[in-house]
């Protein structure tokens, strides 16, 4: 489909990200990266494309989709047309152009039809040249709680659980797993109810929205986690959204935040429920302060299921402990709060109610193992 779009500079790249070809059997045309990029996204947004791949090879690029979890081939580039995206890509998100031998991480608002596209990019050194990957942040309207989760019972569990005025509540699950998608969601909901002061500290932010207050951490003008944090506190929040606890300091400020009588949400990484006591404790936060102060886990899978016979999609499943579970298995760790509640019990009930098929079964874990 990008036959026509073949880049033949006839000058070097330019810093708006144009390259100018000529051709003398016909009319001199220009092509920019932009137009390139235009076909690209549509195409990823229309076969529901949640990241896109630029995997480097010694004499061309491919392109790679991650549709329903799954890594699919799409594109061939040259070398060279690469380059031409990328540059454009990198210039556009504010990474430097120049720099090639270190990571860097950008975002983006992509004008697209009439509306923006929400890009994180990542580009990674390799031996044969840059990797970038693009993931595709959800841009439609926040979904209510039992749109985004296959089970409504686990909808009423997890809302009965953010139905208080201070503690931690953590969120874990792999990377795409829907934690943040389903934070938002949490926070519409509340603030549907209540008009409480909200305050986000997010990397990037994902999604703009208008009823809460939205801090873009930015570590090379100083303002991290940790210091984000502070200054939110003193804004006087009733609620707090941490976008990720990624080392003890700010596990610190989370807790403490806790004790002072805020309701704070975070993500941290985890296998599963289980494991997210184990990594608190590993990050140096002592049982009593988990005990006193986390109310709830939630880890989340998306699986995929078949709401219709000809259309699929993907919903997520919970593993939930409340602040009763989370005493429970700290204190006796031979205890099971998640008996009959785990990601198998749910992957189990799915397919046994017909919304996923038995190869989605058989491809998950195992019967859930108490790590």
């Amino acid at each position: 489909m990008y036959d026509k779009l073949l880049f033949r500079p006839f000058a070097q790249f330019l810093h708006l990200g144009y390259s100018t070809f000529y051709q003398e059997s016909e009319v001199s045309i220009i092509y920019s990266a932009s137009q390139f990029l235009n076909r690209l996204f549509k195409t990823a947004l229309s076969m529901n494309v949640t990241d896109i791949h630029f995997f480097p090879e010694n004499d061309k690029v491919s392109i790679f989709f991650r549709i329903n979890g799954s890594r699919v081939f799409h594109y061939d580039l040259t070398l060279n047309h690469y380059q031409f995206i990328i540059n454009y890509l990198k210039f556009t998100s504010s990474m430097d152009i120049g720099e090639q031998r270190k990571p860097q991480d950008g975002a983006l608002q992509y004008p697209l039809d009439h509306t923006n596209l929400n890009l994180r990019l990542s580009t990674l050194p390799t031996k044969q040249n840059e990797s970038l990957a693009i993931r595709i942040l959800p841009h439609q309207s926040i979904l209510s709680i039992n749109e985004l989760l296959l089970f409504n019972s686990q909808a009423t569990q997890l809302k009965n659980m953010v139905n208080r005025t201070s503690g931690v509540i953590l969120f874990t699950g792999a990377t795409g797993s829907g934690k943040t998608t389903l934070l938002y969601s949490l926070l519409d909901h509340l603030l549907k109810e209540k008009a409480y002061q909200t305050i986000t500290l997010e990397d990037p932010v994902e999604k703009e929205m208008t009823n809460f207050l939205q801090i873009q951490v930015n570590e090379s003008s100083g303002l991290n986690y940790n210091t984000g944090l502070k200054a939110a506190l003193r804004h006087d929040p009733d609620i707090l959204m941490v976008g990720e606890i990624r080392d003890h300091k700010t596990a610190e400020f989370v807790f403490h935040a806790a004790y002072t009588g805020h309701l704070v949400f975070s993500t941290l990484h985890a296998k599963n429920a289980f494991g997210t006591l184990h990594r608190l404790q590993e990050m140096g936060i002592e049982k009593v302060d988990i005990i006193q102060n986390l109310m709830g886990v939630v880890a989340l899978e998306l699986i995929s299921i078949k709401p219709h016979e000809h259309t699929s999609r993907r919903a997520a499943i919970l593993e939930q402990l409340n602040e009763n579970d989370i005493q429970a298995y700290l204190h006796d760790q031979t205890l099971n709060p998640l008996q009959g509640k785990s990601f198998y019990d749910s992957r189990r009930k799915a397919f046994a109610y017909g919304f996923s098929d038995q190869t989605v079964f058989e491809t998950q874990t195992s019967p859930y193992i108490n790590n």
